[in-house]
């Protein structure tokens, strides 16, 4: 893929026990010494890719990518026992202090973002610079505009086969509808309703269809975990009281950032980065005019790897 960094292996990989329940996938690769960088991945549930690495300068970066709770090699799979936002927000802290790190950048994208903000603001002090794409607030109206009325409208064929396990009468209630699917004590049921909610997204989040991403979301395993993760969180509103993000920016000012979003993100809609950035002091919004929701799209690729490029040189110099 152009625009990226070389393909690198990870040079460290491990798991780390955060409680009694979960065991967390970690690696790095990059320079030991350089720059350090926790990557946050999306879903949540959708773990960590070995193109994730590709952002960043591996002679000036420390890149450390992890799978979140229940997902990627994290153990034990799609499990959403002690699995919160509040939950991830401490395993990131457990990851800086277990590395010896003191700050350090994050960079999130999509569920990403939002963990990282969450982060951020309750631990301000340890962000050096945070590199954000795809904005997700995880207010009511942003998943009901994808899972319930707004996304529908532009992709109908698509929705139908997401909406098609769904009996007729639970339509208007399509998160609670398919958590009673992916709870199911039937494997077939819960694996059936994965993939239809998983593919959804997938089939959503490109202008042009990606092989590679619907690589990812087709794939029964990741969509376990991507289904059965998000729509637990949904359920109980990301963990978050109502419009928390944006309420609580004002503790973001004075961090370095950049906010890279695509103009036609269906998933996630600009508005939300608009709001963030409107609500964040100091912040630096980047709207890609011809890309959507994943970072695969040329225009945001070259954003990310961009701003990387821009905060080693100015947080080594």
């Amino acid at each position: 893929m152009s625009g990226f960094y070389p393909a690198s292996r990870a040079s460290k990989s491990y798991h780390l026990q955060v409680d009694d329940v979960h065991s967390l996938y970690i690696e790095e690769s990059g320079n030991a010494t350089g720059l350090p960088v926790i990557f946050l991945h999306g879903g949540p549930g959708a773990g960590c890719e070995s193109w994730h690495r590709r952002f960043f300068d591996p002679q000036r970066y420390r890149i450390i990518l992890f799978d979140q709770r229940g997902c990627g090699k994290s153990r034990p799979h799609a499990s959403l026992e002690n699995n919160t936002t509040w939950d991830l927000v401490e395993d990131v802290e457990k990851i800086r202090t277990y590395l010896g790190i003191d700050r350090c950048v994050l960079f999130g994208g999509s569920w990403g973002s939002t963990l990282a903000l969450a982060y951020e603001e309750k631990y301000p002090e340890n962000v050096l610079s945070m590199i954000l794409r795809g904005i997700f607030l995880a207010r009511n109206e942003d998943v009901s505009w994808f899972y319930q009325q707004g996304a529908s409208r532009l992709f109908p064929d698509f929705w139908q086969d997401f909406i098609a396990l769904v009996v007729p009468e639970k339509r208007h209630q399509m998160v609670s509808s398919y958590y009673e699917l992916l709870t199911s004590e039937d494997e077939q049921v819960r694996n059936q309703a994965a993939l239809a909610w998983s593919v959804w997204e997938g089939r959503t989040a490109n202008l042009i269809p990606n092989d590679r991403v619907m690589e990812h979301f087709g794939d029964a395993w990741n969509a376990l975990s991507i289904a059965r993760i998000e729509c637990h969180y949904f359920m109980h509103q990301s963990f978050f009281q109502p419009n928390q993000l944006l309420r609580d920016a004002h503790r973001l000012a004075g961090i370095p950032n950049v906010i890279v979003h695509g103009r036609y993100d269906v998933i996630c809609p600009l508005e939300q980065a608009w709001a963030l950035h409107h609500a964040w002091p100091g912040s630096e919004l980047k709207i890609i005019n011809d890309a959507g929701h994943s970072a695969l799209h040329d225009g945001i690729r070259a954003a990310l790897v961009a701003a990387a490029d821009e905060f080693a040189t100015k947080l080594l110099s």
